[in-house]
């Protein structure tokens, strides 16, 4: 009567919670993040994060490097190349000084985007971007 499991999340096929991995405020982390699960950084990495599941950077979050993820939701900064399969949200105090691959973009009014964004499927992004290096090659010789 009181034992009612239906209320637990079922998560890579185990009854748990899903996990969050959380780089604190003041925290500096430096070299390669690699997960299955949730990111939340609020402190500093210098470095790549490569995850199956969501990046989020607070406000007060910064990432020096590249990141290669399924979800986002930025606060913070990203310096280099962010590749989103699924949705990015900037947050109107979100700095990006890099190229965005994404499928879907979300972007507050003060969101800040430096760089190139390219949306759609990610197969398709790499092919239009190889066909302009092949053309800008092709105009210089």
């Amino acid at each position: 009567m009181f034992n009612n499991n239906k209320d637990k999340r079922k998560v890579n096929g185990s009854s748990q919670s899903p996990a969050l991995n959380m780089i604190s405020e003041g925290t500096k982390l430096k070299g390669t993040i690699n997960s299955q699960n949730d990111i939340r950084i609020a402190g500093q990495i210098d470095g790549e994060i490569v995850s199956k599941g969501k990046l989020i950077i607070t406000s007060s979050g910064k990432l020096h490097g590249d990141a290669k993820v399924a979800d986002a939701d930025i606060a913070g900064t990203i310096e280099g190349t962010i590749r989103v399969t699924g949705k990015l949200n900037l947050r109107q105090t979100a700095i990006v000084n890099g190229d965005i691959f994404t499928k879907t973009l979300i972007v507050e009014e003060g969101a800040q985007i430096n760089g190139a964004c390219n949306m759609g499927e990610e197969e398709k992004m790499a092919s239009k971007t190889i066909a302009k290096a092949e053309k800008k090659a092709e105009i210089k010789a």
